[in-house]
């Protein structure tokens, strides 16, 4: 670990003068390099996957290495290459009655260490967001996804050799032992900032552990509150996108708020949805008892919903499987309070056809993502425009939501003069 410090400290330096053009090159190169091995990438996962087959039903989905998600992650290489360098960019320039000029210029943060989970992807995500930003990177990825992760450094290697930057610019810790991460995450000589990805534990362990300062979330406990009034056929394609377009990311919506004006019409009609999916609804005494009526009227060879009475720890579960809490509440302001009380501050949304109400929850709902009429499944790097994201911050300071090119950089004074002397 102390070899992969020093030589990531060295090639850090050299990353942060790096030309804009040569981080693009090097993006380029990775871009065709994913998509020329996407057959031996998927080779080293199915080992993975072999390995793995202990691993819950989200875990192991996560894991996947699909063609969709090699493509994904090719296409966020070629977003960021065309994306403007921010790295230099002088901003808020003013001249000051001395006669100095002072603004801020972005730069690097330097190294950063990334400790991650099941998602083999996040290497690329990683790897090309720290090549943009003028960085350094180490990442440690999960023992379950060793192979997956070692074969796609190994082509960030190369493309960063293709492009004459070093190849220590992106390591991969080489190691499922345990001691690495520890020994990681205690290096502030060598690494600037940790970013741990994960479960709980993982995180609480990293926060609780680290001598370097930490960029987490905890957990994805996501929202999305159908207003009174609203839309009810946007509500239902939205509300059934946010929940079951995919279980296994924490972006997924694990509760469904229902203002009560709207609620006995809208409910069963997304009870349907849900049941022909196989979903579990968690439901409060008022969804439950509106929705055991319903169930009652089905006729014969309908999907039967899955019902069951919410427990408190409902409100505050991230399932990241097909399971939902629902909740019948007042309306809006009943709503963004459970939402400020239980949520984990990571993203929320309310689908509504009322602009008042629409900006009040955009003010008042105090999470890192805020949505209007969207799927809280957009709550993504890539989706945002970012090119890719290193992770989603639910901390307030430095970096909050997915974090970018941005949150990967800092601001430093800078102050220019002609002789000017202080008088």
């Amino acid at each position: 670990m102390d070899t992969l410090g020093r030589q990531a400290r060295a090639a850090a330096a050299h990353m942060a003068r790096a030309s804009a053009a040569s981080k693009s090159r090097a993006l380029r190169a990775l871009a065709r390099l994913l998509r020329e091995n996407a057959a031996a990438l998927q080779e080293a996962n199915a080992r993975d996957l072999a390995r793995a087959s202990e691993l819950s039903a989200p875990m192991r989905d996560r894991l996947k290495l699909t063609p969709a998600i090699i493509e994904t992650a090719a296409q966020g290489c070629e977003q960021l290459a065309a994306m403007p360098d921010v790295i230099g960019e002088i901003t808020g320039l003013r001249q000051q009655p001395s006669g100095i000029r002072v603004g801020q210029m972005r730069v690097p943060l330097g190294v950063f260490g990334m400790i991650y989970e099941s998602r083999p992807n996040v290497t690329i995500e990683a790897a090309a967001l720290s090549i943009k930003s003028g960085n350094a990177c180490i990442l440690r990825g999960g023992s379950e996804a060793l192979a997956s992760c070692q074969a796609l450094a190994a082509l960030c290697a190369q493309a960063l050799e293709e492009s004459g930057l070093p190849a220590h610019g992106v390591q991969l810790v080489p190691t499922a032992d345990r001691a690495a991460v520890g020994a990681l995450i205690a290096m502030p000589q060598y690494v600037d900032v940790i970013i741990p990805r994960g479960g709980r534990s993982l995180i609480e362990r990293i926060s609780a552990e680290a001598k370097v300062p930490v960029i987490k979330h905890l957990d994805g406990v996501c929202h999305t509150y159908v207003d009174e009034p609203c839309d009810e056929d946007l509500a239902l394609k939205v509300a059934d996108n946010a929940k079951t377009q995919k279980y296994s990311p924490c972006n997924a919506t694990e509760t469904l708020l229902v203002a009560r004006g709207v609620a006995a019409r809208f409910l069963p009609r997304m009870a349907a949805i849900y049941a022909a999916k196989g979903v579990l609804m968690r439901c409060d005494a008022e969804s439950l008892a509106l929705l055991e009526a319903w169930r009652q009227s089905l006729p014969p060879g309908q999907p039967q919903p899955q019902l069951a009475a919410a427990q408190e720890e409902d409100w505050r579960a991230e399932y990241l499987a097909p399971i939902i809490a629902i909740k019948v509440v007042a309306g809006l302001d009943e709503a963004m309070a459970h939402i400020n009380h239980y949520g984990s501050h990571h993203t929320d949304a309310i689908l509504t056809s009322s602009h008042a109400h629409a900006q009040r929850f955009l003010r008042e709902v105090d999470s890192a993502s805020c949505m209007v009429n969207a799927s809280t499944r957009f709550a993504d790097g890539f989706e945002y425009g970012l090119g890719a994201e290193i992770g989603i911050s639910t901390d307030k300071f430095h970096a909050r939501g997915p974090v970018g090119i941005e949150g990967l950089t800092s601001l430093k004074w800078v102050v220019l003069g002609e002789g000017h002397i202080r008088q």
